[in-house]
């Protein structure tokens, strides 16, 4: 029993570990790149020796490829639990979309600068951890294209929708509107961004009821 709670404390605390240092990684590489950014630099941010960096991740390339890992893993379970708990609360499918774009409002509005890398190397086809990103932007995407298929299957959702594209445009949309909020409108909520992507979602931007 000892031992394990010593094993459990220093698992702990190595997550702690790595938790600076992603945040001390995005940070730095959203102000002045990847490619400019040194291990040295992250350690210094992370306040924490350079030997931590190399003896959690093998090299810089490998902290990034888990930063995106790790952070797109967040959003994931955001949008899972907003799918889960509008089904626990007996809401409709148009609900758990609706509870999933403000799940992804509120993680981007508070993970901003990992946002702005995640969607930067979604367009990068150079990368060495370009397949890894695909994989877990496919497992984000998979929440949405799940709650649509299940919409579909209850009769509340056309069959005539293409779920993975739809998916995926719901998907862009939060992220590009979040994105656009902070650096063009910061001055509106999170209440009123989440408002005008609802009245999108539900179809009623036309004026006709």
């Amino acid at each position: 029993m000892e031992r394990s709670s010593t094993t459990s404390g220093a698992g702990t605390r190595r997550e702690a570990t790595r938790q600076k240092l992603y945040e001390a990684a995005v940070t730095l590489i959203a102000e002045q790149g990847f490619s400019a950014t040194t291990v040295d630099e992250i350690a210094e941010r992370a306040g924490v020796a350079k030997g931590t960096v190399y003896y959690n991740f093998a090299s810089k390339s490998v902290l990034f490829e888990e930063l995106l890992r790790h952070g797109v893993g967040l959003l994931t379970a955001s949008l899972r639990e907003a799918a889960e708990g509008t089904a626990r609360d007996g809401g409709s499918k148009v609900d758990a979309l609706d509870a999933m774009i403000r799940a992804g409002l509120v993680f981007i509005d508070r993970y901003p600068a990992f946002t702005q890398l995640y969607v930067a190397e979604l367009w990068r086809t150079n990368r060495a951890w370009q397949s890894t990103l695909m994989v877990v932007r496919r497992e984000a995407v998979a929440v949405v294209e799940g709650v649509l298929r299940e919409g579909i299957d209850d009769g509340e959702f056309t069959d005539e929708i293409d779920v993975p594209l739809t998916a995926a445009a719901l998907v862009g949309m939060v992220l590009v509107a979040a994105l656009d909020w902070q650096a063009f409108q910061p001055e509106r909520s999170l209440d009123d961004v989440h408002a005008a992507l609802s009245r999108l979602l539900q179809g009623r931007v036309s004026g006709r009821p």
